[in-house]
């Protein structure tokens, strides 16, 4: 959308609208098929929403495009971290709810929730990456999880930019229609294969996003 000269708060805006249905559409496949952990999530939402309310009141005053380096940095790390370690996410070795791990999980929530509203892309590989290495759940319980917690920052974020009017529906419903067919896809998809698919789609799906946004710098 930037490309297209949209505005950058109208570019987050549109975008969210899309992404919130998308989120939305594989939360409830999660939800249905319970690869999730709600005993834990239900202490992580309030963050969730705190966070992504305070990322999108900072991007409506600030540019957002200055985190870009940072975030490519980022995201080569979990590809690459994820692509070496072979062990990672193939059992689920989560310690259970505790205060350790509710204290991790909460900051884990603030930290992307405002990352969510600021930024945006790659959430959803941040929050798979963080949930597999901080908390050790499995890949299938860490993108239902990580899913989750992204619809919810989703939704916060679009209710913050629909009141201050940043959301050109036009492009945003033909987004969303499109989005929720392959979310319901992918969903299933991730549910029946687990690693053997969701590992090499967070692998991809992260180095595609770092190559895309050295391009939109270099051709800035």
């Amino acid at each position: 959308l930037l490309v297209l000269g949209v505005p950058p708060a109208f570019a987050l805006g549109t975008n969210k609208f899309a992404a919130s249905c998308a989120s939305f559409t594989s939360s409830l496949t999660f939800i249905k098929y319970r690869v999730y952990d709600g005993d834990l999530l239900k202490y992580l939402v309030f963050g969730t929403l705190l966070g992504a309310i305070l990322g999108v009141k900072t991007v409506l005053l600030l540019d957002s495009s200055q985190l870009r380096i940072i975030i490519i940095i980022l995201m080569m790390f979990v590809a690459i971290y994820t692509l070496f370690v072979k062990n990672i996410g193939n059992e689920n070795k989560f310690e259970g709810v505790n205060k350790k791990t509710i204290a991790i999980g909460f900051i884990v929530s603030i930290v992307l929730g405002f990352y969510d509203g600021f930024f945006g892309p790659g959430t959803g590989s941040f929050y798979i990456f963080l949930f597999l290495t901080l908390l050790n759940y499995d890949f299938k319980i860490s993108a239902g999880n990580g899913k989750i917690l992204n619809f919810v920052s989703n939704i916060t974020s679009l209710i913050m930019f629909a009141l201050h009017g940043k959301i050109l529906y036009s492009i945003a419903i033909p987004m969303a229609l499109a989005m929720i067919l392959g979310a319901r896809l992918g969903t299933k998809l991730a549910i029946k294969n687990g690693a053997r698919l969701i590992r090499p789609i967070l692998i991809s799906v992260t180095l595609l996003y770092a190559v895309k946004m050295i391009f939109d710098i270099t051709n800035h």
